[in-house]
């Protein structure tokens, strides 16, 4: 991974439990439904849910920009972490997303951290400007995680207690 440091990171805490959170964050065409850039997911093949080594693929927007990438499930346990790595439709590794969910002591709520890798080489970076238009992907993501994490709490504490 070129980049090993996060490029953009966000947490929040949630009035809802680590498996309502987990329900969701682990579930791509349910997140979505957050997401700010993306706004499609679909599984491809199977297991079509969160399990390593599940793929799925993800629809991005950003303004008359659309463009897809392949992610690959490398994390899912479940109720604490949820990760995937992304990849061009060519096999070019991209990002890497990470969901960790920590309960609070509480017992009634929990945090909810999403950060967010580089995995694309160097030299690819120009030609990723010009397919998003994004110059600043590390302020742009950050932005984006807020925005996704702000939704994700609204609903979950908009919901009934699971």
């Amino acid at each position: 991974m070129p980049f090993e440091q996060p490029i953009a990171t966000g947490r929040i805490t949630v009035n809802a439990s680590p498996a309502a959170v987990y329900r969701i964050v682990s579930d791509p065409p349910v997140m979505i439904t957050f997401a700010e850039e993306a706004y499609r997911a679909r599984w491809l093949g199977r297991p079509a849910r969160a399990a390593v080594g599940a793929r799925f693929r993800g629809y991005n927007r950003k303004g008359r920009r659309r463009w897809f990438t392949n992610c690959t499930v490398i994390a899912a346990r479940e109720n604490e972490r949820f990760a995937y790595d992304v990849d061009a439709p060519f096999g070019l590794p991209i990002s890497r997303w990470q969901y960790d969910i920590a309960s609070a002591e509480d017992g009634q709520s929990c945090t909810v951290t999403e950060t967010n890798w580089l995995r694309v080489p160097v030299w690819f970076i120009p030609f990723a400007i010009a397919l998003t238009g994004t110059v600043d992907r590390p302020a742009h993501n950050a932005r984006n995680i807020a925005t996704t994490l702000g939704r994700l709490k609204a609903h979950l504490e908009a919901a009934p207690a699971s």
